[in-house]
């Protein structure tokens, strides 16, 4: 059975002045208008199409992709509001998504960027969009382990830290301790458990713990001073939303990175930025590795 407000692989029937029909299973036969149809389509083709209602609320076909589907959330600009029915959102496609105030966390204005979950409203079998996201989170257990990699997207500022999704299904907390610059509602990044408590909740990171984190980033650094022809602009003055952008670390992850490649004699600090280091090419006084006996 076709799903609304999902991808689906529809079959071609027959066509029509205003576009081909599709196999749309229980739903009956769905439009999909011309300026949507692949070039070459012929009848019994099978097409990768997304279904919603439009604004006669008949069911349509598009071969665009939005930003989320129904069950996903993402960050969507709210380009205009109707006082009689709530706002409504960018999500990629011509028609623009329905968020109802009445499932409004908060009151929402023309050109902010929200956090919304996509679903079907119940009532109306209508593809819509809520910020109200708590009940939509999974309850059950995570099932993630301590220094796994996740997906997060941010979604509220807190007093100790900011609230995350994690890989799309539960909710965790990046401590502010553990940021080195401040992050934005709406924003995708990738982070780390640091620890699942018997409660439920999640600890995250956006740094990978002790030393598997330190030895990634030295390798990461080592990598972009070589291609850089062995010179970056970075050092342990940087912005931490410089070192953030270049290297996705921390500005205490990115000095501790330095410090273990300055220790090893790979790295010189050239004040500002730092430069690679040869021991072939070592100068008098600085380290060399003993010579055989």
């Amino acid at each position: 059975m076709a799903q609304i407000g999902k991808r689906n692989s529809l079959t071609v029937l027959h066509s029509t002045p205003h576009g081909i029909y599709l196999d749309g299973g229980e739903h009956g036969e769905i439009l999909l208008p011309n300026r949507y149809i692949p070039k070459g389509t012929s009848l019994g083709e099978s097409l990768d199409v997304l279904i919603y209602r439009d604004s006669e609320d008949r069911l349509v076909a598009t071969t665009e992709t939005p930003f989320a589907m129904v069950g996903e959330f993402a960050t969507l600009e709210v380009v205009s509001v109707n006082r009689n029915v709530g706002a409504f959102l960018n999500w990629g496609l011509l028609k623009d998504l329905l968020l109802p105030f009445r499932e409004q966390s908060d009151p929402v204005y023309v050109g902010d960027k929200v956090v919304a979950y996509i679903m079907l409203d119940e009532k109306t079998d209508r593809i819509i969009a809520t910020t109200r996201l708590q009940r939509h989170l999974s309850r059950a257990r995570p099932p993630f382990r301590p220094a796994q990699p996740v997906s997060l997207l941010i979604t509220a500022r807190t007093p100790l830290g900011y609230n995350a999704i994690v890989e799309g299904t539960h909710i965790g907390l990046l401590y502010h301790s553990n940021i080195g610059a401040p992050l934005q509602i709406g924003q995708k990044l990738s982070g780390f458990i640091s620890a699942v408590h018997p409660s439920g909740k999640i600890d995250l990171s956006l740094d990978a713990s002790g030393y598997q984190r330190v030895a990634s980033l030295t390798d990461r650094i080592l990598e972009a001073l070589k291609n850089s022809g062995g010179k970056l602009p970075f050092d342990d003055d940087s912005p931490p939303e410089a070192i953030r952008t270049h290297f996705e670390a921390s500005k205490k992850a990115f000095k501790q990175a330095l410090g273990s490649l300055y220790k090893q004699r790979r790295i010189e600090f050239t004040r500002p930025g730092i430069a690679i280091l040869d021991v072939r090419d070592a100068k008098e006084g600085d380290w060399k590795p003993s010579a055989k006996r």
